[in-house]
């Protein structure tokens, strides 16, 4: 998903978006009785087999947030955690909760801030920066249309 071209960018930050949904969690192998080493299996009223089978859980439309801020750009944990709380913000408020398409959408902190213009590893003018910078970002994403994808060469 990083290895593709970003959705949009901005000065410190990237933006991917996936447009599929997770995964669903692998079915589980159990073990067979004779090979348990806490003694005997619990009785069970019902085969497994004899069990009514489940409907599989139908897929979700929903919107994953993923955010990659890396030591090497932020070397405090404090802004860290600062630019992912408004990573977080930007991308719950308002419009972009209901307008961006639903899939995994990924930011990543691309390039670190200045230290000398932003001395204070959880300063109000960081805050703000990151701030402003992400809902610009978020504003792109929603105003720009969706890329097509290219239609084959006919022979």
């Amino acid at each position: 998903m990083l290895g593709s071209s970003s959705r949009a960018r901005s000065s410190h930050f990237a933006v991917h978006h996936l447009a599929a949904v997770p995964s669903l969690p692998g079915k589980r192998l159990s073990t067979a009785a004779s090979q348990l080493s806490t003694g005997d299996a619990p009785m069970i009223h019902m085969l497994v087999d004899d069990a009514p089978p489940t409907a599989p859980p139908a897929p979700v439309q929903g919107r994953w947030l993923g955010m990659v801020v890396p030591k090497r750009h932020a070397r405090r944990s404090v802004t860290r955690t600062l630019l992912k709380r408004q990573i977080r913000v930007a991308f719950a408020e308002g419009e972009a909760a209901q307008l961006l398409p639903p899939g995994l959408w990924v930011v990543r902190l691309r390039m670190p801030f200045d230290r000398k213009q932003y001395p204070s590893a959880s300063s109000d003018a960081l805050r703000a920066a990151a701030r402003a910078e992400l809902q610009g970002l978020v504003a792109k994403l929603v105003r720009a249309p969706r890329p097509a994808k290219p239609e084959p060469a006919q022979p």
